[in-house]
């Protein structure tokens, strides 16, 4: 796959390096691996499918000047609403980002964009039904709480950092511009835009532009987790993590997020991990912040954001799942 300049995708490359050495190394791993790679990608399908087209559809019809308006208006109301939503929204951590590239594109402040992204993945609807069948009604009911938690100290924790200038134009260059052309801001929006040869090309440039930008840097997400996969010794660490005391809720936070795989196939594994001795406030450490840093997830937030703003994520996910985890045995 070539970029506009001619030049090969250094993405693209580097997918295709690891795969090539990996098969020279170990090829009965790889080729599992690759297949786990080509599942994941394939059960994450739909939300990026459904972001991609909801973003390009944003960008087109010029809906997301009015949506960076209704959030500009009360922001502190806007970060609650923006956590509430996210929490029951159906996007998971990597099928979010496009939309939160048109959001922060579209002028919305990084305070309730920080806590609806943080929120979203650690709960949705038909998660809280799977979650209540094999984890029961109360820890699940907890987890819906703790994803509202987080995604109000991210947006509040942006909020006190106030117009800090290392959180100034969050995006990375190349993942908010895409050479569309953006309507003004003072346009009513055209929501049957297909009707307009321009908008139309706007929707499918934006959608081209989203859709490989996601499917590259997630196949490659997914390419080293199932590489971390084949060879970390899961059962020896989750009988180390059982066995933690003390240390148990910090460390869930931190092996949460390579050992996440996502947030349904972390379901069984965290059962497991509780049937070992886990206890649940460090299981429900290991499920917010796994959800929220997972490989794949942290991987598509790099190449967004600048780095200050992916080292906040980072740091809001560890510090306030640990927070969770920690408030949840002190009152559950």
């Amino acid at each position: 796959m070539k970029q506009k300049s001619g030049k090969f995708d250094r993405v693209f490359l580097t997918v295709a390096g690891i795969v090539l050495a990996w098969f020279l190394a170990d090829a009965g791993a790889a080729q599992d691996g690759v297949i786990a790679t080509g599942n994941s990608l394939l059960g994450i399908a739909p939300f990026i499918i459904l972001s991609v087209l909801l973003a390009a559809y944003l960008k087109a019809t010029g809906a997301d000047g009015l949506i960076a308006k209704a959030f500009n208006g009360n922001i502190v109301q806007a970060t609650f609403m923006a956590a509430i939503v996210g929490a029951l929204s159906p996007f998971c951590s990597c099928g979010v980002v496009p939309l939160i590239a048109a959001l922060l594109a579209s002028g919305v402040p990084l305070a309730p964009v920080m806590a609806f992204w943080l929120a979203s993945p650690v709960m949705d609807p038909e998660m809280f039904v799977v979650t209540a069948a094999v984890l029961g009604t109360e820890f699940t009911v907890v987890k819906t709480a703790a994803a509202i938690a987080i995604g109000l100290m991210g947006g509040f924790t942006v909020l006190l950092l106030g117009k800090s200038s290392l959180l100034r134009d969050p995006l990375i260059g190349t993942a908010s511009t895409c050479g569309t052309g953006a309507y003004t801001r003072g346009d009513k929006p055209v929501w049957l835009f297909w009707g307009e040869a321009k908008r139309k090309t706007v929707f499918g440039k934006e959608a081209k532009r989203s859709g490989w930008f996601l499917t590259k840097w997630l196949t490659l997400a997914f390419l080293l987790e199932a590489m971390m996969l084949a060879y970390a010794p899961m059962q020896q660490v989750g009988e180390w993590l059982s066995g933690a005391g003390a240390l148990a809720i910090p460390a869930a936070a931190f092996i949460g997020v390579p050992a996440y795989l996502n947030g349904y196939a972390a379901i069984p594994l965290t059962s497991g991990l509780m049937e070992m001795g886990l206890s649940a406030p460090a299981a429900l450490t290991f499920m917010v912040a796994g959800a929220v840093t997972s490989i794949p997830a942290a991987i598509a937030v790099k190449a967004l954001v600048r780095f200050p703003v992916f080292l906040l994520y980072l740091g809001i996910a560890l510090c306030g799942s640990v927070v969770i985890g920690l408030t949840y045995a002190l009152f559950g």
